[in-house]
Formats: C-alpha cells, structure tokens, sequence
C-alpha cells in the first residue's frame, strides 16, 4: 500500500522542527515504512489479539490453527468465529482470555463496533481509537499500531511503546526513560508527523545496537 502523505516533505518539516532528530534522520536515512495491505479490521484484530505476549513464530501457528477450524479452509470471518467453541479454540492454543477476546470481537464485528474497511478510512485516528478499544483485549497501543502500520495514517504517536520512549531516551540524551507525558508533549513538534517521527525512534535504537555491535 502507497502512503497518502509525501514521506520527502515530512522528513522535510521534522528536521526544520527539531534539530536533535534531524541528526536520527541524516543517519537513518529516508523513511521507508510502507503500510502493510489490510484485508479487514476484523482480520488485523484477530492478528493483533493472537500474537499478543508470543512469540511471531507461536503466534502464526495458533493463528494458522484458528484459521483452519474454518470448515472451508479459507480465512475465518467472524460468523465462523463465533460458531466456534471455547473449547475449539483453547484446543487451537488461545489462552482463555485471547478466546474472551475473539469472541467479543467477533460479536463486534457482526453489530458494526467494528467498522468495514471502506468506513474505517473515512473515520479520524480519534474516531478510530474510540471504537475499537471497545474489544476486549484490544488497547490503544493495538489501535495505534493498526493505524500507522496498515492504515499508514502520519500523525500518531504511540507514546506508550517502550521502543518508542527509549529511542527518546537515545535521541534527547534523557538520564532516565521518559514518561508518556514527557514524549507526548515533545511530541507536539512533530506533527503532523509524529507517525513518522515515532519511526525513527525505532530507527535510533536499531542505530544504537548496530554500533555496540561493531
């Protein structure tokens, strides 16, 4: 999926913005995050719930498993979801809360607390945070990931991720781990961006191993 904000121009307006991440930048290098297709909220929710606390190899194959109890063999909707028993999906490998997750975000599918993909472009961040944090199990970091990593929406800032506070912490020079209320407030520098900005927080921890590596 293309992104609909020019990434030239935002690394343009970060680095007038501030200088300290300017210099992330010039080493970094340009912003080459791209969204990641989305097939439906339901399915990148359904992701999110499972891989939480696994590992990416565990967590494909519960998925896989989930998938697999679809009688047709084709990705599991939420009707199929739902017709599903607790006992079915404990023996796919969900926890007993992940299967109270499903669950409920199957029922929110089916009565539209979980918008269609076509509604959920249409809808602000804030919209979109509001409804789906509703789920169980699903928080605003979840959303927020949804957001900036299959919606490729500029302006988040999920301040709360522990990548996010220590590549703060690596760019500003901080003595200790920043605070949510710390990163949001710096943060107002950055948008309408901040997607864009948070990325290269990452990047600065990725810049930080690399070094201690060589």
């Amino acid at each position: 999926m293309e992104l609909d904000f020019d990434p030239e121009e935002a690394v343009t307006v970060l680095t007038k913005a501030d200088r300290k991440l300017a210099r992330v930048i010039r080493r970094a290098g340009p912003f080459t995050h791209r969204p990641e297709k989305m097939q439906s909220p339901f399915q990148a929710l359904l992701r999110a719930i499972v891989y939480q606390q696994l590992s990416g190899k565990a967590a494909a194959t519960i998925l896989g498993r989930v998938h697999d109890l679809h009688p047709h063999g084709s990705r599991i909707k939420a009707e199929g979801l739902l017709d599903l028993s607790q006992e079915q999906l404990r023996g796919a490998g969900l926890s007993r809360a992940k299967v109270l997750a499903v669950h409920d975000l199957a029922a929110k599918t089916l009565d539209g607390t979980v918008p269609t993909l076509a509604r959920l472009k249409k809808m602000s961040d804030e919209e979109i945070v509001a409804r789906l944090v509703q789920v169980r199990g699903v928080g605003q970091w979840s959303v927020e990931m949804l957001l900036m990593f299959r919606l490729g929406r500029p302006d988040v800032l999920p301040a709360s991720d522990f990548g996010v506070r220590k590549g703060f912490m690596l760019t500003y020079a901080t003595a200790d781990m920043p605070t949510v209320k710390a990163v949001l407030a710096h943060g107002e520098r950055w948008r309408p961006y901040r997607s864009v900005a948070s990325w290269y927080m990452w990047r600065a921890i990725d810049m930080a191993r690399q070094a201690g590596a060589s």
